[in-house]
């Protein structure tokens, strides 16, 4: 007969908690009413993941954004709001023929723009200045 031995523990396996990054594109969101698009973002920070949004919301949806956020704080288990940072490229610094390819591609739709958005449980801090964002993470 054999004698068994001790069968080793096995240990608990501890979750590594990741970081999701969803890119949105100015074209999913270009034919979305404002309400539409709130709802959308809204949608993607309730799980729990950033945004990188091509362009930017108009201001009345990121005010629209901002109060509908405060509106969930303490009424959505574990929600604590939302970090947004917006980065522009500058044209000043262009020449004429610079300044009017520019305006020429705008005109035509393209978004130079890039908004980043992020649950306030993950986003500690973003710093914005013209050429960068630095997201400082929790």
């Amino acid at each position: 007969m054999k004698k068994r031995g001790k069968m080793p523990k096995k240990k608990k396996s501890k979750k590594i908690k990741g970081l999701t990054i969803q890119f949105i594109p100015y074209i999913e969101i270009e034919r979305l009413s404002s309400g539409e698009r709130v709802k959308k973002i809204l949608n993607v920070i309730l799980g729990n993941k950033m945004i990188i949004l091509q362009g930017k919301l108009w201001p009345e949806e990121e005010t629209r954004l901002i109060e509908d956020t405060m509106a969930m704080v303490g009424h959505v288990k574990n929600f604590k709001g939302i970090e947004l940072a917006t980065i522009n490229p500058n044209s000043d610094a262009l020449g004429f023929f610079g300044k009017f390819k520019h305006g020429l591609a705008r005109a035509l739709g393209a978004q130079e723009s890039i908004t980043i958005i992020g649950p306030a449980s993950i986003v500690r801090e973003m710093k914005r200045d013209p050429k960068k964002i630095e997201v400082m993470m929790r």
